[in-house]
């Protein structure tokens, strides 16, 4: 593969997912890593890209609301089929390739919450979907950090269901049906119960709405440019470990439907704020009071959604800012995901007490992703931007914060 005449052709594709970046290093690379570990040629890439949630924490699991976008980082894949059933795939910063035979679909449970569980469970996915599966050799790359509320491990299974689908499918699978697979296999077969926000993110591109009362959700594209009106959209890690924390992200969408199903609704999405508030006393001791206060953080959070999305399309930063700053206040207070109460270290609520006294009145911030751990998401004016960064990374170490740029497509093929 001459992967340099392979970028030319795709360069202004290549321009737009990678915010004008030359990504001609870091796909060379990647081809030879592939020729190194299989001795062949690589006949392809697919990537799929990180993403950003910018209003709607923890809204999807309850059919709820979320305004949220892909970005310039991603994982990438250099692909080949193979003639057998096995995936082999070498991962950067991993000795030994994870090697799956997906002839055998069973539920693995010694391999839960692991990348073999991911391409075992796509796989299956797949099949009981009526679409073709094979063996491939994949050579994999990313710049979506672990850790990072990015979404790497949406990433990784969208790019997985890209792979088989441009190997053998010849590129059918709808953006929407991708990101409900990558949602089968992170539920059923990794064992984490997370919604279809990330992977649909991932898989769709741009900065979008979405609905997850509708079936399949709506998702509707917004054009709206932050570099044009001087702000930079930044994510820092303020550290702290994901691995541990399958509990505590489990039982939030767990808890909150514990207090739509004592009202008689299936999920929240069923609930106003003023029938939760009304019900409050039949509520009170009959499910804790932590998940009535995260079911009104939901109930507010969906309605923000909507508040954020009218005030980009009225071109009005000032409200769109105040909205993102309300919805961290409430994953605070009410959703109460911004630390893990056994550790002493609260590095995400200082990140943001950090960036509320040099951002006020200028910008926004609030929690990223998941939350317990992890990253935060700032809006900064450019003219901040060198003495933010520099006042971060000195707290939370060098090149703690990254600037992002939306990236118009999810999921991709290069070819």
């Amino acid at each position: 593969m001459d992967v340099r005449a392979l970028l030319e052709k795709n360069a202004q594709r290549m321009k737009a997912l990678y915010a004008g970046e030359d990504q001609s290093a870091r796909y060379g690379a990647l081809a030879d890593a592939f020729r190194g570990q299989f001795g062949r040629e690589p006949e392809m890439f697919v990537s799929a890209p990180g993403r950003t949630e910018v209003v709607g924490n923890h809204t999807d699991h309850q059919n709820g609301k979320v305004l949220a976008a892909s970005v310039n980082l991603d994982t990438v894949a250099a692909i080949a089929p193979r003639p057998d059933t096995r995936v082999v795939l070498y991962s950067a910063g991993y000795d030994k390739p994870f090697d799956v035979d997906i002839a055998d679909d069973a539920v693995q449970e010694n391999e839960k919450e692991s990348t073999f569980a991911l391409i075992r469970g796509v796989a299956a996915r797949l099949k009981q979907l009526g679409y073709k599966v094979g063996g491939f050799d994949a050579s994999v790359t990313s710049t979506v950090f672990k850790g990072s509320g990015l979404s790497s491990s949406a990433a990784f299974e969208v790019m997985l269901v890209a792979a088989f689908d441009a190997l053998y499918n010849g590129w059918v699978i709808d953006p929407k049906l991708n990101a409900q697979i990558s949602q089968y296999a992170e539920n059923v077969y990794f064992g984490k119960p997370s919604g279809l926000l990330d992977q649909s993110a991932s898989a769709v591109g741009g900065l979008v709405t979405m609905d997850f009362a509708q079936s399949p959700a709506s998702v509707e594209k917004l054009t709206y440019d932050f570099g044009a009106k001087g702000y930079a959209v930044c994510v820092v890690s303020a550290g702290g470990e994901h691995g541990n924390l399958t509990a505590d992200y489990a039982a939030v969408p767990a808890e909150m439907k514990s207090v739509a199903e004592a009202m008689g609704a299936k999920l929240l999405y069923e609930i106003t704020p003023e029938q939760l508030f009304a019900a409050l006393p039949k509520l009170k001791n009959r499910v804790s009071d932590r998940a009535i206060l995260r079911a009104f953080h939901f109930v507010d959070e969906t309605r923000r959604v909507e508040k954020a999305v009218a005030a980009l399309r009225a071109d009005d930063l000032g409200a769109f800012f105040q909205t993102v700053i309300d919805s961290g206040e409430s994953s605070w207070k009410l959703l109460q995901n911004l630390h893990v109460p056994a550790s002493d270290n609260q590095e995400m609520p200082l990140a943001l007490e950090m960036s509320r006294r040099m951002l006020s009145g200028r910008g926004a911030w609030r929690i990223h992703g998941g939350g317990f751990a992890g990253t935060i998401l700032a809006f900064v004016p450019f003219d901040l931007l060198d003495g933010y960064r520099a006042a971060m990374d000195g707290v939370f170490g060098e090149k703690a914060t990254t600037v992002l740029a939306i990236r118009p497509e999810g999921v991709v093929c290069i070819r």
